[in-house]
């Protein structure tokens, strides 16, 4: 009997745990096997890099290497040490640091865990971590392996400062974040082999191009609400999917909204379907605009004031958020500055403790709501600065359950109106996603979910 193929079904897709443990192990494949110097693991937003880190860093271990941990902040390097050494206690774990370096109080409380201002402090070490900068400051050592987190945030120059210092390296980053420089007067290398306004990563495939390159296909972070749009928008070419099941993560108040306000309906529509544009009239203004700012504060404070209640796959019983599951994102300092002083504002005493800062120092980090204040809101123009990509990218991506975007009406007219004139140059790749197409993706979905101030 013959099977109509037209006819036949797809094979069901793996379930997103199976799937992200066979990528995993591909990538470890890879780098067991002794043909590849280098291996590029690509990962979206909340995609287990860290995870991903720590894994290899203890495979390697097994199997008699000493590998270095590259990283870009000092942060990320303590973030790193702390999760090593208790993932993995019969490890012992150092810390290259500066000499001015004080490690916070939980690194100093593990037992396996060493700072040390030299290589030779850390010379019983079986893994030791450091940023790129003081990586750089290493002479006459090599080790065999080197793995590279935030790779796609390390500048090219960085790169080369260092990557005499191993023989094999294994470069995990998220390529739709930001860029680690401002584009400001690059025409003079644009299209030349040692451009150094590139990223680490992608210099490092140009002049290699058997590098197998592999990609994480499941979010943690993301909930099924903002997978697909994140992913149309900014990851064109790496599609993946959320983690979690629809119904597994939700939100509601503890209490009633006595008088109902506009901002009690943004945050109803954000807790109802994980999206929510709160959108003021249109109107010219700088990018201090204090009724903008004033408005993402307020989200902030009714949320906290009416006691919401997060349930999730890590606690199914439900939690009460606190001032440190938000985050209010912006696109520039001086609007951080303004926000913190209207969350003084609002009357609410746990208000200030609210996270707020720019998308360069939100990157990386994870909350349960994002209030995001559009960095085209209020604008006449479409600047380089404001249509990047990678600044949306972050600014939408930090969340586990909702997203709140204030802006003033007017941005699609704005977009619109300045259409992507990006020229085109010999010898340089495009670059994906063009932060044009991204934004109107994005406006796209944020207009179904739209309350008007």
């Amino acid at each position: 009997m013959t099977t109509d193929a037209s006819t036949t079904p797809d094979p069901p897709a793996p379930d997103p745990a199976t799937a992200a443990a066979a990528a995993t192990q591909a990538v470890l494949a890879d780098m067991a096997d002794g043909r590849h110097r280098a291996v590029v693991v690509d990962s979206p937003p909340g995609a287990g890099k860290s995870t991903l880190v720590a894994r290899a860093a203890q495979e390697l271990t097994d199997g008699g290497e000493h590998p270095i941990i590259v990283a870009q902040t000092n942060n990320q390097v303590d973030d790193l040490v702390l999760r090593l050494a208790r993932e993995h206690p019969g490890s012992s774990v150092g810390r290259l640091s500066a000499t001015g370096y004080t490690p916070p109080p939980a690194l100093g409380a593990l037992t396996n865990a060493t700072v040390g201002r030299t290589l030779a402090d850390l010379s019983g070490c079986r893994i030791i971590v450091a940023t790129a900068a003081k990586w750089a400051t290493v002479r006459d050592t090599t080790f065999g392996w080197a793995i590279l987190d935030e790779a796609y945030q390390m500048r090219s120059d960085m790169l080369l400062q260092i990557v005499e210092r191993f023989e094999k390296g294994l470069f995990v980053g998220d390529p739709g974040q930001l860029d680690p420089f401002t584009i400001v007067g690059t025409e003079r290398w644009i299209g030349l082999p040692h451009d150094p306004t590139q990223n680490g990563v992608s210099v490092m495939l140009e002049h290699n191009r058997n590098i197998p390159v592999h990609r994480l296909p499941v979010s943690w972070r993301l909930p099924p609400s903002a997978a697909p749009t994140i992913a149309q928008a900014f990851y064109p070419f790496t599609r993946f999917t959320a983690g979690t099941e629809k119904d597994t993560r939700s939100l509601e108040f503890r209490t009633a909204g006595l008088a109902r306000t506009d901002l009690d309906e943004t945050l109803v529509q954000a807790f109802t379907t994980g999206w929510a544009l709160h959108e003021l009239p249109r109107r010219h203004v700088p990018r201090t605009d204090t009724q903008t700012l004033q408005t993402a504060a307020d989200l902030a404070g009714r949320l906290l004031e009416r006691g919401a209640v997060a349930t999730c796959e890590r606690h199914q019983n439900g939690r009460a958020l606190g001032p440190d599951d938000i985050a209010i994102g912006v696109a520039h300092r001086d609007q951080a500055d303004l926000v913190r002083a209207a969350l003084a504002r609002t009357g609410n005493p746990n208000a200030p403790g609210v996270a707020v800062d720019t998308a360069n120092r939100l990157q990386g980090r994870e909350f349960e709501v994002v209030i995001v204040v559009h960095p085209l809101s209020g604008r006449r123009d479409a600047t380089a600065f404001h249509l990047e990509a990678g600044r949306l990218c972050v600014l939408a991506s930090r969340h586990r359950q909702a997203c709140i975007v204030v802006a003033r009406e007017g941005i699609a007219d704005l977009l619109d109106s300045h259409p992507s004139t990006d020229p085109v140059h010999l010898s340089v790749r495009a670059k994906f996603p063009d932060g044009w197409e991204a934004n109107q993706i994005m406006l796209d979905k944020l207009a179904q979910h739209r309350v008007a101030a």
